[in-house]
C-alpha cells in the first residue's frame, strides 16, 4: 500500500477531501520523524514501536573480491517492532 492509497481509502471512509487526509497523513509522518532525529520512541499500542538503535561498527568484504575487506562505519537505525494485536492478525492470514 501506497501512501497516496491509504490517502484514498481513507477519504472514501471518512469523507474529507484527499487533500485533507493528505495533510494530515503528513503531518503525522512529519511528527514522527521529527521524535525519531531527536532519539525519542514512538509507540503506537498494539500496532507497534519505531525505535532508533546504533549497529556496530563491522568489517565487511566486496562480494566479486572477496580478499578486499571495506570498514563500515557504525551508524545510527530505525527499527520497528510489531505490536501484540499486528503479530496476531498478521500471523492469522
Amino acid at each position: 500500500m501506497t501512501k497516496r492509497e491509504l490517502v484514498v481509502r481513507i477519504t472514501e471512509e471518512t469523507g474529507l477531501t484527499q487533500q485533507q487526509v493528505a495533510g494530515i497523513l503528513q503531518r503525522t509522518l512529519d511528527c514522527i520523524t521529527e521524535s525519531l532525529v531527536r532519539g525519542e520512541n514512538v509507540e503506537f499500542r498494539d500496532f507497534g514501536v519505531f525505535e532508533v538503535t546504533t549497529r556496530k561498527a563491522r568489517i565487511g568484504r566486496n562480494p566479486k573480491k572477496p580478499r578486499n575487506t571495506v570498514k563500515i562505519p557504525a551508524r545510527k537505525v530505525v527499527k520497528f517492532k510489531a505490536g501484540k494485536v499486528m503479530k496476531a492478525l498478521v500471523l492469522k492470514s
